[in-house]
């Protein structure tokens, strides 16, 4: 990961976290067989992916 610019710095947090947070729930959904936890992890490593996309030129 390369140095990133001051102001970078907590979009970058906020990606990171989101999608770790996603991808635990995606994992816990799939493994417990609940539907709406894999839904929620789903959608929220979408928005992690689509900020990151987003902010970035």
């Amino acid at each position: 990961m390369t140095a990133t610019w001051g102001p970078d710095r907590p979009v970058r947090r906020t990606v990171l976290a989101l999608g770790a947070a996603g991808l635990a729930l995606i994992l816990t959904g799939s493994a417990l067989d609940l539907l709406w936890l894999l839904g929620i992890g789903v959608w929220s490593f979408i928005a992690a992916t689509l900020i990151d996309l987003v902010y970035r030129p």
